[in-house]
């Protein structure tokens, strides 16, 4: 596809010493057969050699911007928002990958119908086999706001394509320390409390690499909880209920894999849902376990 009259879109790249994996995922915005890009690297003045991969880049449509972000990536998303040229932002974690069609598949439904586009990711990462996904994501039944605060994120943030005065509109992603890692799942909620319009593609476009030594060090439950806060008087007690079940499989989960069964029973046993029998199945496997390891 070699139309420079398509939209432009803007390849949001936060990185910190992952130069390792950064030349896979420039290499991968390089290969996109969809041509009107433009690929900002937003560098948290990394130590390692990430400034020499990026000058390993001659495609005038790459540039890089320094920030101290301080630990919040949405400070350096931001940055890469504002300095954005295009009418559409990709968003691309600098140890994730986009197959070669990517921006293509996603560029065929920017119209005046769709605000956001969301696709699969093959999801990689090191954990035992019961954990283990192949893909992520699934379709967001209308209405989006309800069905993203009861039955959770399924938006990775190298799978979305959305408009960028949607983001200004939103204020942009939260820089809240206390919502670090679950600021996406605020930032689809504010958007979905504006537009419904989100489309989303069933197909796997890229690759997602979830690193196993990152998957224990924080209790998701807490910023989880953090980003729904503003929202969840929109859910009725019962439906309430469900989330709170989900946040407790969350923090059970946490815990279960850092070892702490005592605490990982307790929010286990609440997360234990009759309505969501998949959950439960998860659920009951640690809680053997845990009696098994005990």
């Amino acid at each position: 596809m070699n139309n420079f009259s398509a939209p432009l879109i803007s390849v949001i790249i936060p990185t910190y010493n992952h130069s390792n994996y950064l030349s896979r995922a420039l290499q991968s915005v390089c290969d996109q057969t969809y041509f009107n890009w433009e690929a900002i690297v937003i560098d948290n003045n990394s130590t390692d050699d990430t400034n020499t991969v990026i000058g390993s880049f001659t495609d005038k449509r790459i540039r890089s911007l320094k920030i101290n972000n301080n630990g919040i990536i949405a400070a350096s998303r931001n940055m890469g928002i504002r300095a954005a040229k295009g009418e559409w932002i990709a968003f691309l974690d600098s140890d994730d990958w986009w197959s070669l069609d990517k921006l293509e598949a996603c560029s065929i439904y920017m119209n005046d119908n769709v605000d956001l586009i969301y696709h699969n990711l093959d999801i990689i990462y090191d954990l035992p086999s019961f954990f283990k996904k192949r893909k992520s994501s699934r379709k967001i039944k209308p209405p989006v706001l309800k069905n993203l605060l009861f039955k959770g994120n399924p938006i990775t943030n190298s799978g979305v394509i959305v408009r960028k005065k949607l983001l200004l509109k939103v204020g942009g992603i939260s820089e809240d320390a206390e919502m670090v890692a679950a600021e996406d799942y605020n930032t689809w909620l504010k958007i979905a409390a504006i537009t419904d319009a989100f489309k989303y593609i069933p197909k796997s476009l890229g690759g997602n690499l979830v690193h196993a030594e990152g998957i224990s060090q924080r209790d998701m439950s807490k910023p989880h909880r953090h980003a729904i806060n503003a929202f969840s008087s929109s859910l009725t007690r019962h439906e309430l209920s469900y989330v709170e079940k989900e946040i407790n499989y969350i923090a059970g989960k946490y815990k279960y894999l850092q070892k702490d069964y005592p605490a990982a029973w307790m929010a286990l046993k609440q997360a234990l849902s009759f309505r969501k029998l998949f959950l439960s199945l998860k659920v009951i496997y640690m809680l053997i376990m845990i009696i098994m390891y005990s």
